[in-house]
């Protein structure tokens, strides 16, 4: 492979084969979604689409609005057409590989099914995978950037010496059952499946009190959710894997990133980072054009504008 292309397998851009579509509970509205997930022509990236409100939104860093408790977007000319926790499907496509495809919902959510991004694997799978004939690109990052909060959470982009995105991540939750937990990870369709996709969104016990108080996480429970409660894991089927829980913060670093709108050539290095960092992080990258280039078997390269300035689909 030659230095800044794609190897042969990952060099043509991907989308599904036909359309697929479920029905489950939105996280914090406790709203039924329809949810369905279509193809998409080569060079469209991923769009979400408010099927309610006739309303498209690119997926991507610079249309999200909120990050308080998932990843949402919402579309500068119609604010009221969000929609919220799309983390995990966007975590599955690209852990999946697929560059395009376009995503429909009836709601301001996406289900939360089981909490994790195996239901949407599973989706990705009986819909197919067609591979088009167009050159698929990477973002390869050229120097550090890096984002921190006041409590010295942090994450950070770093040059790659290698056409992949590996990520380092840990996180430590004192006194629970959850304690310190750490992860190194190469996003490859295989590991993902393997290490991170069925992994669930958790929350402490006192927290998700307080929310269902001020009536949000309406859909949560033990079904889609594992809550701790001390050094008690609540659920009663236990765990998935002994660290659980920094699998599933590895998969929203995945699926926050993606928003990036194309693969990340990089090391992701991050310290307690969640949606709100891990979007910052994005942002600082895009807001300095010397800090990264298009790499790929038909990369422009110097190319200063960001992906969305190069690409920016209209809103209907």
């Amino acid at each position: 492979m030659m230095d800044g292309f794609l190897p042969a397998e990952h060099s043509r851009r991907k989308s599904l084969k036909a359309p697929i579509g479920c029905v489950g509970d939105g996280l914090h509205s406790g709203r039924r979604i329809s949810l369905t997930l279509h193809p998409a022509a080569a060079g469209a990236g991923i769009q979400f689409r408010r099927t309610d409100l006739a309303v498209d939104i690119p997926a991507r860093f610079d249309f999200v609005t909120d990050t308080r408790l998932c990843t949402t977007i919402a579309a500068p000319t119609a604010p009221q057409a969000r929609i919220g926790t799309i983390e995990h499907i966007m975590a599955a496509l690209a852990g999946a590989g697929i560059d395009d495809a376009i995503i429909e919902v009836d709601g301001p959510e996406i289900p939360i099914l089981d909490g994790s991004a195996a239901p949407f694997m599973f989706l990705i799978d009986c819909a197919g995978i067609a591979t088009s004939a167009a050159p698929r690109q990477m973002i390869e990052v050229l120097r550090p950037v890096r984002v921190e909060d006041a409590q010295g959470a942090f994450a950070e982009l770093r040059p790659n010496s290698e056409a992949s995105f590996d990520a380092a991540l840990e996180i430590d939750y004192p006194n629970t059952a959850i304690g310190y937990q750490s992860l190194n990870f190469r996003l490859t369709p295989e590991a993902f499946r393997a290490n991170v996709a069925d992994s669930r969104t958790f929350g402490l016990a006192a927290d998700v009190a307080r929310l269902h108080e001020a009536g949000l996480a309406l859909g949560g429970s033990l079904e889609n959710a594992v809550v701790v409660d001390g050094m008690t894991i609540l659920n009663p089927g236990g765990l998935r894997h002994a660290d659980e829980f920094i699998r599933h913060k590895m998969l929203d670093v995945v699926g926050d990133l993606a928003l990036a709108g194309a693969p990340l050539r990089a090391r992701f290095i991050g310290s307690r980072s969640g949606h709100g960092l891990n979007n910052q992080l994005l942002r600082a990258l895009f807001a300095d054009a010397s800090a990264w280039r298009w790499v790929g078997s038909e990369a422009v390269r110097g190319k200063s504008a960001t992906p969305a300035k190069q690409k920016a689909p209209a809103l209907v």
